[in-house]
């Protein structure tokens, strides 16, 4: 059967539970937002700017360029441009703390990207699909609502957002207490989701694995590596370039999989993507930080080592002191 005939079993009982963990997500987030971090972001807009122009222009157009390239089936390629036109996770911000790069611009760019992308994803999602030659098909045989999408995204993530950023205005204590449990509980909710999900319909998935997984392999690794790039040519530091790279290459497949089973009756490539990025996504995603990290603990060691008692440049060396 062709995948793009394939529709996965979901319940709707399933759909609001996975509504329930990306609101719990954005909330999260909130709870970890202050006013500040969009100040420093108008104060500091140049990484801003780098991050939000690499996701919403060179992302979905890098995407639709993969698509065509490794010729995927119209399911396959708009499950693909879907995961780039979703917001980012929050799991950029775990992994930008573990490679030690900068978490406050993590913070605030997270904040302000998902803002954003309330009212960016439905043009983004409409205008790429498309322009898409298989995948536009598939657009306009849904009869893809714009306003609902906005809606329901605006009801997921905003909705949320809100209520968090309130909490944490009135009560900044209790959402100091309560943010890293939701962070936590809502990962590992929604990647318990998607595994289940994936089980749900092993058959369907074991078939299909094969077309899928280089496909999402590379668009991760593209993602990843056009954050670093942009970062890069845009002129900044080591810490914000890590940002960047995690902030653009980690992208909240859940709610794209929410908004398969919402929108496009469980389209069976679309849903296989966007699990299994949900899924790769992290894997790829802790590697490169724990890469990451133990290189800046080795240039760190060493360069303790280099400035030590008695190397040139100390100190204590210097001005003859005896260590």
């Amino acid at each position: 059967m062709n995948i793009d005939d394939v529709i996965l079993n979901f319940t709707p009982g399933s759909l609001i539970a996975l509504n329930i963990v990306l609101g719990l997500i954005m909330f999260g987030i909130a709870l970890d937002t202050s006013p500040s971090d969009f100040k420093a972001v108008a104060r500091a807009p140049k990484a801003m700017i780098i991050a939000l122009l690499a996701q919403i222009v060179l992302l979905p157009a890098v995407t639709f360029g993969l698509t065509l390239l490794l010729n995927v089936q119209g399911s396959i390629a708009l499950g693909m441009i879907l995961v780039a036109c979703c917001p980012p996770g929050n799991i950029s911000q775990v992994l930008t703390y573990r490679a030690r790069g900068n978490v406050a611009l993590s913070v605030s760019m997270t904040a302000v990207a998902n803002v954003i992308y309330i009212f960016l994803l439905p043009l983004s999602l409409a205008f790429w699909g498309s322009l898409h030659p298989t995948a536009s098909e598939l657009v306009r045989a849904v009869s893809l609502d714009g306003w609902q999408m906005l809606l329901d995204i605006f009801l997921i993530i905003g909705l949320p957002f809100l209520a968090g950023l309130g909490i944490r205005a009135l009560w900044p204590r209790f959402a100091a207490r309560v943010q890293p449990y939701a962070r936590w509980v809502s990962l590992i909710g929604l990647v318990g989701f998607i595994v289940a999900a994936l089980a749900g319909n092993w058959a369907i998935f074991m078939a299909y694995i094969g077309i899928v997984l280089l496909a999402v392999f590379l668009h991760d690794a593209v993602a990843l590596g056009l954050g670093y790039v942009s970062a890069r040519v845009g002129g900044l530091d080591v810490r914000d370039r890590k940002a960047i790279t995690f902030e653009v290459g980690i992208r909240n497949a859940g709610l794209g999989l929410g908004l398969v089973f919402s929108f496009f009756g469980g389209l069976g490539g679309m849903a296989i993507v966007a699990g299994w990025w949900g899924i790769w996504d992290i894997i790829a995603g802790l590697t490169l930080a724990t890469l990451w990290a133990r290189r800046t603990r080795r240039a760190d060691a060493a360069a303790a080592r280099s400035s030590g008692p008695g190397a040139p440049g100390d100190p204590a060396a210097a001005s003859g002191v005896a260590s």
